[in-house]
């Protein structure tokens, strides 16, 4: 008996030293190189996720195919987005760099679904492990080894979210067959397994019939999906969480319930988007059928826009959720009642408070400066210097309105300081107002041909200058908003074309107004001083300003295009810097060497405006509209799942180009008096970032009467349809007083 049980002790331990050599041998071929492990998320000293870049195979012999992906290890409570991330959240992404490879479509495992814990907000993503792979295939001349590169952008959140991005980089020889890395190949076939798969491969059929066609943009609709099994089986019961939909354009909200009694019967429920989508959307998600996944994707019905002044409903048994728009029922009527009459006398006085707004300062002080050495001269000439000045702005408002109309005549919706979501727009501004101050510095001179300083200074503020700066003011005005002007331009835009004309003329009066009442109240003109010495003093001072209006130029780049995107633009303005000291070397020479010299000038210009003059949208991760760090993105589904917990709900449509809102935020909504009346009302911060062109945002801006930012909306959960609308310069009594309210109508309403 003692000799069975030590043969069997010596068989076990046999067992396990063959079991460790085989671990062993399995760990040596499952070894990664360093550089395709990484981590990231750091958190009270914890990375919270790692990722490795893995290959199904060991070796690949050229032009075969194999599978590539990044194997995402989080800690325990942690998780990571799917490609729809769902109220929260952001979608995770793999970007692959592979020469000698082409890599194909990125394969998504099915999601898990995740809930805060009062539940009213849901996300989809991945707990534990998960492997995001593609399939690849080797260049038919590949040799040698190949070289595999992938940058893991990734938000891993417990309670709260950390960014991690992750660089993985491996080579995999190139040999004369492909050998399979056994270790690795099990986890592409359990990543596999759970891709979801189409409904026809598993001999599923998936049916979708909708209540009403075609779908209206803005309202609920409902329908029936009918799902029937592999030959003709029930499908299975299904739990709370069987459906995850795809992000889709042109739906807001898409939800799917069992339909008691009728298994393989859902009822579906969702919301059209405000906005009209350029295709049909198609009803796409993730059912999950007890064992089976099955990914859907099905035409469902164009959609097309509402009829003007209809309301957006909500969702029928959803009372305060449904409002898929947060503040779906705004007061509009009440905004297109003005008359036309009052409108064009709040675009007037608009107009006139721009001249008070900072964006405008560094081109009035120009002005100011003119006039200041004109108005000592002939009556006339200096009544012609104004007309200059208020044709210019008066013309570019029209070309503005023409513009505005031009592109709501092709169906883009568009508001006041569209252009500066435009980076090249930007960057001809920025060059603009460079040059603007080197002529002020001497650099260079408009129109002179450098025989004395007087007759510079004269040729430099001709009349046409005058209409050039008054054309400056105008593109320097529009990222401003003062009050009256939203509630002008936002009705003007959305009443006719004569309409549009009249208001931006009018703006463009009120505008020109300061200057103009310098000509013509004559006692006016005693207040200013008389023309000397420090004139020239003065001009160069004044340059100073304009590269200050550069220096906000360049952080609205930064936050439209990122870092990369204000290097880009710095150097060409340093190009541009360099064209004009060039041409302020030959503009007094004449015949061919000035014309060289201009040709140079020019061809500088143009070489460097194409290599840095590329631009790209900065992510998430780069812009940041707001400085409140409570804020949160705007999401209509988020604001309406704050509303449904009964916390009072402030927007802040914003953009990083509008000065007016960086006031506000700076002298208002990062006041400690402001936070702690949010605090205490438990109140739910939204920000809506106009920085680039969001038809959504711009969508909602119409619905109040709106055409730009700032808009500042204050909504109760007891009155989710009637929000406030606070003035476009904030007061920090102003904003306490509306979060007040807001939340003491709660309080009644219990």
């Amino acid at each position: 008996m003692k000799q069975r049980v030590r043969r069997s002790s010596w068989g076990a331990l046999l067992f396990l030293a063959v079991l460790g050599l085989c671990l062993g041998a399995a760990e040596a071929r499952a070894q990664l190189p360093s550089t395709a492990v990484a981590s990231g998320a750091p958190d009270e000293g914890n990375d919270r996720v790692e990722a490795a870049l893995l290959t199904d195979v060991a070796q690949v012999k050229a032009g075969d195919a194999f599978r590539v992906g990044v194997r995402f290890r989080m800690d325990p409570g942690w998780h990571i987005y799917w490609k729809n991330p769902g109220e929260s959240g952001l979608a995770s992404e793999v970007t692959w760099d592979t020469p000698g490879t082409t890599v194909g479509e990125l394969q998504w495992p099915a999601p898990s679904t995740f809930r805060t814990s009062d539940g009213y907000i849901t996300t989809y993503g991945y707990a534990e492990e998960v492997l995001l792979f593609a399939d690849a295939r080797a260049s038919e001349k590949a040799e040698g080894s190949l070289q595999l590169s992938a940058a893991a952008d990734v938000l891993v959140c417990e309670v709260h979210c950390l960014p991690a991005q992750l660089m993985l980089t491996r080579n995999i020889s190139v040999g004369p067959e492909t050998r399979p890395d056994a270790e690795h190949a099990l986890v592409f076939a359990a990543a596999h397994a759970r891709v979801p798969v189409a409904p026809e491969s598993s001999g599923h059929a998936v049916t979708l019939a909708l209540d009403t066609k075609p779908l209206t943009a803005g309202q609920p609709f409902t329908g029936t999906l009918t799902v029937t099994g592999p030959r003709g089986q029930p499908v299975p019961a299904v739990d709370k969480d069987f459906f995850v939909p795809e992000r889709i354009p042109g739906i807001a909200r898409l939800a799917l319930s069992a339909v008691a009694g009728r298994p393989g019967t859902f009822k579906l429920e969702g919301q059209a988007a405000p906005d009209v989508p350029a295709q049909e959307p198609r009803f796409a998600g993730v059912l999950h059928l007890g064992s089976s996944a099955l990914t859907v994707s099905l035409p469902m019905a164009s959609v097309v826009a509402a009829a003007p002044g209809a309301p957006v409903a909500a969702a029928a048994g959803k009372p305060v959720a449904a409002q898929a728009s947060a503040v779906a029922a705004p007061p509009v009527a009440a905004e297109s009642s003005l008359s036309l009459g009052l409108v064009l006398l709040f675009a007037f006085l608009g107009g006139a408070l721009l001249n008070l707004m900072p964006c405008v300062f560094p081109v009035l002080a120009l002005k100011a400066y003119g006039f200041t050495r004109t108005v000592h001269a002939e009556r006339g000439q200096v009544g012609l210097h104004a007309l200059a000045y208020a044709g210019g702005i008066v013309g570019s408002m029209l070309v503005l309105a023409a513009v505005v109309l031009a592109l709501r005549a092709g169906g883009s919706s568009v508001g006041w300081g569209f252009q500066f979501q435009e980076p090249l727009f930007v960057a001809a501004v920025a060059a603009v107002l460079v040059a603007f101050a080197l002529n002020l510095f001497g650099v260079f001179n408009v129109g002179t041909d450098g025989t004395a300083l007087v007759e510079k200074v004269d040729s430099s503020h001709g009349f046409a200058r005058s209409a050039g700066e008054g054309v400056l003011a105008v593109v320097l005005a529009t990222p401003c908003s003062a009050p009256l002007l939203g509630t002008a331009v936002g009705f003007a835009l959305a009443a006719g074309p004569a309409t549009v004309l009249a208001t931006f003329l009018m703006l463009g009066l009120g505008l020109a107004l300061p200057f103009c009442l310098l000509v013509l109240v004559p006692g006016l003109t005693k207040l200013l001083p008389k023309p000397g010495a420090w004139m020239e003093r003065g001009k160069q001072l004044l340059g100073f300003a304009l590269l200050g209006t550069t220096v906000w130029l360049v952080w609205v780049m930064g936050g439209l295009t990122g870092v990369d995107g204000m290097a880009r633009l710095l150097a060409f303005l340093a190009v541009v810097g360099l064209g004009a000291w060039l041409y302020g070397l030959v503009q007094g020479d004449s015949g061919g060497r000035k014309a060289a010299g201009v040709a140079a000038v020019v061809a500088i210009l143009v070489v460097g405006g194409v290599l840095s003059l590329r631009f790209e949208e900065a992510g998430p991760a780069v812009r940041k509209a707001s400085m409140v760090a409570e804020a949160q993105p705007w999401d209509e589904t988020a604001v309406a799942a704050a509303l449904k917990a009964g916390q009072p709900v402030f927007i802040d449509f914003t953009a990083d180009w509008c000065l007016t809102c960086k006031f506000n935020e700076r002298t208002v909504l990062t006041r400690e008096d402001v936070r702690a009346a949010f605090a205490q009302h438990k109140v739910a911060f939204f920000v809506a970032d106009w920085t680039r062109r969001d038809e959504r945002i711009s969508a909602k801006l119409a619905e109040f009467g709106r055409a730009g930012v700032p808009m500042y909306l204050v909504v109760s959960p007891a009155a989710p349809d009637k929000p406030e609308v606070l003035p476009e310069l904030l007061t920090a009594d102003s904003v306490t007083d509306a979060v007040r309210r807001a939340a003491e109508r709660v309080a009644d309403a219990r």
